[in-house]
C-alpha cells in the first residue's frame, strides 16, 4: 500500500507546484522519516519497509521543496536573496553578541 503513496507522489512531479499541497507533502515527508527510523529500531530490522518509507520521505521532501520555492517566487524573492538576508541577520546577531560579551568583560 505504501508503494502506492510513493508512486502517486512521484507522479505529482509532473504537476505544477501551485497545485500541490504543502501540508500533505510535509506530512508524507514526516511520516517517511519517522517510520524509516522505526524500521531500524524494531527487531528484526525490516529493510524492505525502511526502503519504502525512505522513498516516501524523499518524495515528500522534493515536493515540499518545490512548493516552498514556488511560494518564495510569488513573493519576488529568489533563493539567493533569501540566503543573503539570512546571512545579514546572522551577522548582526553575531555583532550584538560580541558587543554584549565585550561589555560584560569590561564591566568585571
Amino acid at each position: 500500500m505504501k508503494w502506492g503513496l510513493v508512486i502517486a507522489g512521484a507522479a505529482d512531479f509532473a504537476r505544477p507546484a501551485d497545485q500541490l499541497s504543502l501540508s500533505q507533502n510535509a506530512a508524507l515527508m514526516a511520516t517517511g522519516l519517522i517510520w524509516t527510523r522505526w524500521c531500524f529500531v524494531i527487531k528484526p530490522r525490516n529493510l524492505f519497509l525502511a526502503s519504502v518509507n525512505f522513498l516516501l520521505f524523499c518524495v515528500g521532501a522534493t515536493q515540499t521543496t518545490r512548493v516552498l520555492l514556488y511560494q518564495q517566487s510569488l513573493k519576488g524573492d529568489s533563493a539567493g536573496s533569501e540566503v543573503k538576508k539570512a546571512a545579514k541577520q546572522e551577522g548582526k546577531d553575531f555583532e550584538q553578541a560580541i558587543e554584549k560579551a565585550g561589555e560584560k568583560i569590561a564591566g568585571k
